[in-house]
């Protein structure tokens, strides 16, 4: 009999544990568009920071060198940033509320239940 109660009680939460749920895919979109604009920055700071450089030593950064080196800085700061991002989208995938079925979970116990 115990069982039973404890499957009802879980089944009543359901609806609790659904808002967790919600709560938590939430924080972690806000933690995605977070890290998404610190990414921005961080790649705007740092590319303007480069271009001031060529800028100051007289270069262009129209070349091919120096595209290719802001190119390759730019990947070098987006990096930790999709990987943090690509860690909250799995996260996000496996943030599921499970739902108990109350008939199937009696009909288990049944055996329990008549002997």
């Amino acid at each position: 009999m115990g069982q039973i109660v404890s499957d009802v009680s879980d089944i009543l939460n359901y609806q609790d544990n659904k808002k967790a749920t919600k709560a938590t895919k939430k924080q972690i979109l806000a933690d995605i568009a977070k890290d998404e604009q610190e990414k921005q920055n961080l790649v705007k700071k740092v590319l303007g920071t480069q271009r001031a450089k060529y800028g100051a030593s007289g270069m262009s950064t129209k070349g091919l060198t120096e595209d290719a080196v802001l190119t390759r800085m730019k990947k070098e700061s987006e990096q930790p940033y999709d990987s943090k991002k690509d860690a909250n989208i799995k996260k996000l995938k496996n943030t599921k509320t499970t739902k108990k079925n109350l008939l199937l979970t009696v009909l288990s116990h049944l055996d329990k239940l008549v002997g």
